[in-house]
């Protein structure tokens, strides 16, 4: 099958942009993961909706990624396609009272955008490790702003190669959720509505908060990110140090002394390490408070065993 799938990708897209057994530690910020059967990088609308055509045809299961910043990768690697969208989708143009972005641009980069534009509103992203599509689909957040609060629109393609505009209240934002997690549609590109003001201004903003994750967040190892989602009235990481698993370890996996509520890879981590750390973290918190943690880091490929 594997053979029957480089064949089909080398008459749509440049050879370079079709690889084979790609290991994913190069591509999650956790550093882990075994190889995908194959990566593909799609430079064009045109070419996303030929590959798109071609794995529901062949019913293929296939994943989108954006800067692997909230995914764990099987050791074993995953059996199906990784689409990374490339040059078209990596656009920044700034209009009136806003920006629109490209699916592949990272939150860095649009906020720096912003900035750069005198518009605010982007602050709160500017250290969140992801893509402008990933954000969108989780409707990420840091530091009490969210990304339901700045959308207009997401122009999103569906697998039929259908292109539509999804606004604000059509994307049903909730908490690290939206319509996209339901439904089979990728994101090209989203309009974010913000506010004028003083450049200077909207970089002390920035500032202040780059500062604030150095000080509370362990940035000196790989990781997802904060490994599970909020319970509702409480907080994960004050949950998981008073269960007493505050530098908790399996294997190179360990609850950062830091802030509990990240899971690092300390020392050369495997897939496997990270995933039982989780599970016994959950298993631990829900022992001693009645509370089930609910992982907000996606798994790919076979965690069983």
């Amino acid at each position: 099958m594997s053979r029957a799938l480089k064949d089909f990708f080398d008459t749509v897209l440049p050879e370079d942009h079709v690889r084979m057994e790609e290991q994913m530690d190069r591509h999650t910020t956790f550093r882990i993961g075994g190889p995908a059967e194959c990566f593909v990088t799609v430079d064009t609308r045109g070419q996303l909706a030929k590959v798109l055509a071609y794995l529901q045809k062949t019913e293929r299961d296939f994943f989108i990624l954006g800067n692997g910043s909230n995914l764990l990768v099987s050791d074993r690697g995953y059996r199906g396609v990784v689409v990374s969208l490339g040059r078209e989708f990596g656009q920044i143009c700034v209009k009136d009272g806003g920006l629109s972005v490209g699916a592949g641009v990272s939150l860095a980069q649009a906020a720096q955008a912003a900035m750069q534009a005198g518009l605010a509103g982007l602050e709160f992203a500017a250290g969140i490790p992801g893509t402008m599509g990933g954000a969108v689909r989780m409707n990420a957040g840091a530091y009490g702003g969210e990304m339901a609060q700045v959308v207009e629109a997401v122009e999103v393609m569906a697998s039929d190669g259908e292109i539509l505009v999804l606004d604000n209240e059509t994307m049903e934002f909730g908490y690290r959720a939206s319509a996209i997690k339901s439904r089979p549609y990728v994101v090209l590109g989203v309009d974010v509505r913000l506010t004028p003001q003083k450049k200077e201004d909207i970089a002390g903003r920035m500032q202040e908060l780059a500062q604030r994750r150095r000080e509370k967040q362990p940035l000196e190892y790989p990781s997802a990110g904060s490994t599970f989602k909020r319970p509702e009235g409480l907080f994960a990481g004050k949950l998981i140090m008073e269960a007493g698993l505050c530098g908790k370890s399996c294997g190179g996996a360990q609850v950062s002394e830091k802030h509990c509520g990240f899971i690092v890879n300390k020392d050369h981590a495997t897939a496997s390490d990270v995933a039982r750390l989780i599970r016994e973290t959950i298993s631990t918190v829900e022992d001693k408070f009645g509370v089930t943690l609910e992982p907000e880091v996606i798994f790919l490929g076979d965690f069983q065993g």
